[in-house]
């Protein structure tokens, strides 16, 4: 049988960057096998918490990243409804609620909040974890349904036997066994007839022919209880890929509800979405080669569930600008400048050479929102603190860069052919004429041009996109400050 996974997300927001990397991993394990099914399925059971326009963003966010679902929603398939309150409307759930408890795996519950308030003080009271010991599992299905009957309100819960234990193995953590004592008997069916995430995740999994479940690994403690479900049922079950979380720090996870940034947020901010894909991925998983940069065809190949850590993965931003940045630099220049020439456009009104000027960004600018900043310089030259002359690194004071200016002066007045090709030949010839280094040249320059100590770009390539005129205009304006 071929692997079917499914990344299963809520509505309830933008796209956290811990779901995106389940999707991803479930994307991949699926991919690994030349047969395989990428699923996606909406679970808006949760009413509550739905927010509008949150399913868009879903599909866009997939979409960008290239995460293509094989069935779902919005491409079909032969397992639908992919919306589980589509799905709830069949009354699918209920049924199969009503099924369990004739399996005695579950059964009807009339107990209000106030009788299981009380039970938790008690129980708390007496230092004990709060553990809900339900009376109406004493009541006889024939009893239950003629309370139904009668209008009282319900909900289904699970039921759990005390004695014994569960296990189940996982890919990740391995063999986890729980005493069955400390399970919970949970909701299946609320009181308004929508099930819980945790029964029609089950019920769907097994209805969609899911055969390799991944997850976070705050669903491992719940895992023992959907299993006892699955075999009230005599159904397979699935193999299981808990992952760890994905940490903001060493003692908090990332999380959307405490503003921490999403998909969205990261894109807004200049990041690619290839490059946000391929660093979730190494956010808890270590590839066997010594490699960082993956196209998502080269996950496919490398992903092996067995590398997957179990400690949570901190998400360090300066990691992922890194990484961003080699993206960017790794295109082709065409790619580039039809990539980022909206970002020229916002930081350079002027009347140059635009490709040029991508040309120039490409080799220091790690984000697309930074570069109409890096490149203020091309429409606005100032008046600058000639002190920025005096420079350790390069070796250079005024004095020195007054020399300089002034020997660059005649060369660019001289020359006919003012290409890129003309400067660098003509520009490099004066560090032996006047008995300096490059960089006492070249930086003086650079900065007499530009204003600005930090540039994309050095002196030879910015003064070729400026032109002759522009440039001998900056120069002359430059030397006046230094002399004056």
């Amino acid at each position: 049988m071929a692997l079917r996974t499914r990344f299963a997300p809520s509505p309830t927001g933008y796209m956290h960057i811990g779901n995106l990397r389940t999707a991803l991993y479930a994307y991949l394990v699926a991919k690994k096998d030349p047969e395989g099914v990428f699923i996606l399925r909406i679970e808006d059971t949760d009413q509550g918490r739905l927010v509008e326009g949150a399913t868009d963003i879903i599909y866009d966010t997939m979409q960008s990243c290239g995460l293509k679902h094989d069935e779902g929603p919005d491409v079909g398939g032969d397992y639908g409804p992919y919306v589980q309150s589509d799905r709830v409307k069949s009354g699918l759930y209920l049924d199969y609620a009503k099924k369990l408890i004739h399996r005695h795996g579950a059964h009807y519950c009339f107990c209000d909040q106030d009788m299981i308030d009380a039970q938790r003080e008690l129980q708390e009271a007496r230092g004990e974890s709060f553990k809900f010991n339900d009376p109406c599992k004493s009541i006889s299905i024939e009893d239950a349904e003629k309370r139904i009957e009668s209008g009282e309100k319900f909900v289904i819960r699970q039921t759990i036997s005390e004695e014994g234990q569960t296990s189940f193995d996982d890919e990740v953590f391995g063999k986890i066994t729980v005493d069955n004592e400390t399970l919970d008997e949970q909701i299946l069916i609320k009181s308004d007839g929508f099930p819980t995430y945790n029964f029609a995740n089950v019920i769907d999994d097994h209805l969609m022919g899911i055969t390799d479940v991944v997850r976070g690994m705050e669903y491992l403690s719940s895992t023992p209880k959907y299993n006892l479900i699955y075999e009230a049922f005599e159904w397979d079950i699935p193999r299981y890929i808990h992952c760890p979380p994905v940490m903001k720090d060493e003692h908090n996870k990332l999380s959307k509800r405490n503003g921490d940034a999403s998909f969205q947020d990261l894109v807004q901010k200049g990041y690619l979405p290839e490059a946000i894909l391929n660093y979730i991925a190494l956010l808890g998983w270590s590839p066997e080669e010594d490699k960082e940069i993956f196209t998502l065809d080269e996950l496919v190949q490398a992903f092996n569930v067995k590398h997957i850590g179990t400690s949570g993965a901190i998400f360090d931003i300066d990691k992922l600008t890194w990484l961003n940045g080699m993206w960017l630099r790794n295109m082709d220049i065409d790619t580039y400048y039809e990539l980022i020439k909206d970002y020229i456009d916002q930081g350079v009104k002027g009347d140059f050479d635009k490709k040029k000027i991508a040309k120039i960004v490409q080799q220091r600018a790690n984000t697309l929102v930074e570069i109409p900043e890096m490149l203020t310089f091309f429409d606005t030259f100032n008046e600058f603190d000639t002190d920025l002359y005096n420079n350790k690194k390069m070796k250079t004071n005024p004095e020195i860069a007054l020399t300089s200016l002034k020997a660059a002066k005649e060369v660019f007045e001289q020359l006919d052919d003012y290409s890129e090709e003309s400067l660098h030949n003509e520009l490099l010839k004066l560090p032996e004429k006047l008995e300096m280094k490059n960089g006492q040249v070249l930086f003086p320059i650079r900065l007499a041009i530009t204003g600005q100590q930090f540039t994309p770009g050095g002196a030879i390539e910015i003064a070729s996109i400026l032109g002759k005129e522009e440039t001998l205009k900056r120069l002359n304006q430059s030397i006046a400050q230094l002399e004056g």
